[in-house]
Formats: C-alpha cells, structure tokens, sequence
C-alpha cells in the first residue's frame, strides 16, 4: 500500500482530538487498538462517531484507524466524527457536498469558558451583599 492509498486528517471537539488514517477496505474500525464497538460502549456514541460514514453510504468499503485522547467519551465521539467527516473529503472530493449538508465538516466551536480571576465560575459571581 502506497501513502497515496491513506488518507489522514485530524479531528476535534472541546478537548478531544482524534488522528484518523483511512484507507480503501471492508469496513475495519479500530480507536486506540480496540474495535469501534468495544470503545464506544453505547449505540449513541457509535452511531455519532460513525454519523460520517452512514451519510456517504461507505461504513463497509473503508478501514479507519484511529488514535484518540483527551476529553470525555461524547467529545471523543465527535471528534472521531469530524476526523473522519475530513478525511472522507480527502478521499473523494465529491463527498464534500453531501458531508456539509449534514453539518459534519464544520467544527463545532463550542468548548468550556475558562474561569475568570475574582470569581466563583466563568460567568458566576459572587453574592453581593447589600448591608
């Protein structure tokens, strides 16, 4: 296999990132060395994660691996799917059309606020007492 046969990309959600290497195969998913259904243990967090590959009907011609870390298993999931969303689009340029509609090449911004100095929170204060 030629480095042209993988196609690698780089997906992200709050603090998660996920490195995806896909190549042309019989739909093999491993994230951190364990089959895509031993990682993510619900159906919710499979089917987000593999939400790319079912928009382009691919799930069974393609093998991804994936390294994952950082963040919860919800903001893995998502990044998984960005990952996958970008590197699909490497793969076949025309499946950039069909990836957009469903919303999954766009990153989604949305992360924690970090807390602010002389208060309790990001945005909470403190109780402010009259007398």
């Amino acid at each position: 296999m030629s480095d042209k046969d993988v196609f690698v990309s780089v997906g992200r959600r709050k603090t998660a990132v996920a490195r995806v290497r896909l190549t042309k195969g019989s739909g093999k998913l491993t994230v951190n060395g364990k089959p895509l259904a031993d990682y993510c243990n619900t159906d919710q967090l499979s089917g987000l994660a593999l939400r790319p590959l079912s928009v382009v009907d691919m799930a069974s011609s393609v093998d991804a691996t994936i390294l994952v870390n950082g963040g919860g298993s919800f903001g893995q999931a998502g990044a998984i799917s960005h990952g996958l969303a970008r590197a699909l689009e490497k793969f076949d340029p025309e499946l950039r059309a069909p990836l957009k509609k469903a919303g999954l090449i766009t990153r989604d911004g949305r992360s924690k606020e970090r807390k602010k100095s002389g208060q309790p929170g990001a945005r909470r204060r403190f109780q402010f007492s009259k007398r």
